[in-house]
């Protein structure tokens, strides 16, 4: 299975110069923890960073400074670590692991955002993958015993 069958299409962008407080309030909106900051080029949004809501506390409010002056472009990380849709799933694990990231924005062939994979989303494959092998140890058993009789 590749993460771009799994990864989450429907991803929050803002531009480099949305304010923080207005990426706050779209985070709030649509209930995530984080915001691709993207620029559209030739039709296609190309990621260029990426904000969490963590870098808000951290580098905003923690701080004392003003969301309604700095922008997403201010304070998102430096180095945007990215997966590719035909990655395999432990392939983009490993990715976030080595890099310590909890959300990867995906790209297509063309560099163009397709989607976002996070921790949790991850989680939840291994979990349905845990319980179908559970299932297997189960009915083998079953089989078993039945043959047994």
């Amino acid at each position: 299975m590749s993460i771009g069958e799994i990864c989450t299409r429907e991803v929050i962008v803002a531009a480099e110069d949305t304010s923080v407080e207005t990426a706050a309030e779209l985070m709030r909106r649509y209930h995530v923890g984080d915001l691709v900051v993207a620029k559209d080029l030739d039709g296609k949004r190309v990621p260029l960073g990426i904000v969490t809501d963590r870098d808000i506390v951290v580098e905003v409010v923690a701080t004392g400074l003003d969301p309604k002056v700095l922008t997403v472009g201010d304070i998102m990380g430096q180095e945007l670590v990215t997966g590719r849709e035909e990655d395999g799933i432990l392939d983009t694990l490993q990715i976030m692991r080595t890099k310590g990231v909890r959300r990867l924005p995906i790209l297509d062939e063309e560099g163009a955002l397709l989607g976002i994979v996070t921790v949790d989303d991850l989680i939840e494959v291994f979990a349905e993958e845990l319980t179908d092998l559970a299932r297997v140890i189960s009915r083998g058993r079953a089989r078993e015993a039945k043959s047994r009789v």
